[in-house]
């Protein structure tokens, strides 16, 4: 291998350092230009009301346009009637308008927007386009990354439609509401960076939260995760979602999350 591709695969290491590749929260960095990544994500939540888990299936693809701009999507699959179906999918898309660098530290600013649609049934107060609600999102994120410490936080807004053909709207509920994170995330493994093909470990803590604009209605959960990134391609997330405080009915608060995720570079020559 010459030094040259060593070099060229030291710096995709770099961006691929899982301290900043959160489980449910997106960082204000993007995947590396003319790169594409496949990712399979999974929750598995327990039913408030019945002795039954709501399984999520969300399979998206992300591409980047350039250093500044990716663009994802996303498809929806529930089995929320006893049967794997597909209610949805949605459109996601991150520009990167600020970064400043230093030697071994970084920062980043970018503006994010999403698009879904969802045919399933409306029965919870909080508003979820990731697979609950039809409606967009948009919102600000920045990213502080320190050595091996990540610090993520954005602020957005969210409104939901009707899950049309046939689940209008509930006019009883609010339909837009303000939703907030707080992300961190540390690499844990390996101590010495030497190679591009050493497996990484890192562990994070998210904190999710979301006010509905209409009538205060909060929540705020805890998302503690491991995350393993292999040869500087396949990364492997886990983690657990608990709600702390809730002023809002939710269906399913508290489940897991399963992510597999494979990259790849340079796709078009």
């Amino acid at each position: 291998m010459s030094y040259l591709r060593f070099a060229v695969l030291f710096l995709i290491s770099a961006q691929m350092q899982a301290q900043e590749l959160f489980v449910v929260t997106d960082p204000a960095s993007n995947i590396p230009a003319n790169s594409l990544s496949v990712r399979l994500s999974q929750s598995l939540f327990e039913e408030q009301f019945s002795e039954e888990y709501n399984y999520h299936l969300m399979p998206e693809v992300t591409y980047g346009l350039n250093k500044n701009l990716m663009v994802r999507a996303t498809a929806f699959v529930s089995n929320r009637n006893s049967q794997l179906v597909t209610e949805g999918g949605g459109f996601y898309a991150k520009y990167r308008f600020f970064s400043t660098d230093d030697l071994n530290s970084h920062f980043r600013l970018a503006a994010f927007g999403r698009y879904s649609f969802n045919n399933a049934d409306i029965h919870q107060d909080q508003i979820e386009i990731m697979g609950h609600n039809t409606g967009f999102e948009t919102g600000l994120v920045a990213t502080k990354l320190i050595k091996k410490v990540a610090i993520s936080s954005s602020v957005s807004f969210e409104k939901a439609f009707d899950n049309k053909p046939n689940y209008p709207f509930p006019s009883e509920l609010g339909n837009n509401a303000t939703n907030y994170t707080l992300s961190f995330g540390k690499l844990m493994y390996p101590k010495k960076y030497t190679s591009f093909k050493q497996t990484n470990i890192n562990l994070m803590v998210e904190f999710v939260g979301q006010t509905i604009n209409e009538n205060g209605k909060s929540y705020l959960d805890v998302v503690p995760a491991i995350q393993f990134i292999f040869n500087s391609q396949a990364r492997l997330d886990l983690a657990y979602r608990r709600e702390i405080m809730s002023s809002m009915m939710r269906t399913a608060p508290n489940g897991i999350y399963l992510n597999l995720e494979y990259n790849f570079f340079n796709i078009i020559k």
